[in-house]
């Protein structure tokens, strides 16, 4: 299960796993890209459902997973949480409104996929939950306070789930991706100043493939990493280890 898998880094993700071998529930708000997101698994020779919820409703989730289980016939095993949303304004200016929504979709949808999976998974078989942190996990950037500290959060819920999931066979993980190109990004880091700033920041001298991405993910997912919980992998370049 991939959410957020219509777009972007959930949908990268999503045809990842499916060409390494998983079925794939594509999971997110809008329909349409999930379904097209679906169908280009499919004509891969891929196994893919895509299914429009809301993670930060409790029983729109809950939803999802039976869903997921009717059609593959068993409870998935692999939980990929790409769903987030951003928010660039200075905190003085920041709505609560805002802040508060930042956080039920970043953290509260997170964790509510987390737990839901747990409950369902655990001491069943192994299991494995990949989250998507960011380089603002470690790291502040002026005007993210909001998407900073819910990036945070995430770091310390996937070593915090970690810890308590091990004995159930369940392990939680997390990447760190550093500047990357997406559709929703491209305006802005795509022969930009910033974009350019970015480009200067990054050791390997250039922004991130989201195929790059993809293995990472998938290693975390695999058998080869079954003695591995509790970590977040930056996928940077080399931006951390620099200290910019």
């Amino acid at each position: 299960m991939v959410t957020g898998g219509g777009t972007g880094i959930g949908r990268a993700i999503a045809l990842g796993l499916a060409e390494a071998g998983a079925s794939v529930a594509v999971w997110g708000r809008r329909y349409d890209p999930l379904a097209t997101a679906a169908q280009e698994i499919r004509q891969r020779g891929g196994r893919a459902l895509p299914i429009s919820m809301d993670v930060t409703d409790r029983d729109s989730v809950e939803q999802a997973f039976q869903e997921t289980a009717n059609s593959f016939g068993e409870e998935a095993n692999i939980l990929v949480n790409s769903a987030g949303t951003h928010l660039k304004v200075p905190a003085l200016e920041m709505r609560e409104q805002d802040w508060q929504r930042v956080f039920d979709v970043n953290v509260k949808g997170t964790f509510l996929a987390c737990q839901n999976f747990a409950r369902r998974l655990q001491n069943k078989r192994p299991g494995s939950i990949v989250n998507i942190a960011s380089l603002s996990t470690f790291v502040a950037f002026p005007e993210t306070a909001a998407y900073a500290a819910s990036k945070a959060a995430i770091g310390q819920l996937t070593r915090s789930l970690a810890s308590e999931w091990a004995r159930a066979g369940i392990r939680v993980n997390a990447v760190a991706p550093g500047f990357f190109l997406t559709d929703l990004n491209k305006p802005i880091l795509e022969g930009t100043e910033r974009g350019a700033q970015a480009i200067a920041r990054t050791p390997l001298g250039r922004l991130g493939e989201l195929d790059e991405l993809v293995a990472p993910v998938i290693y975390l997912c695999s058998p080869g990493a079954s003695f591995v919980t509790g970590v977040i992998i930056p996928v940077d370049g080399g931006l951390l280890a620099t200290g910019f």
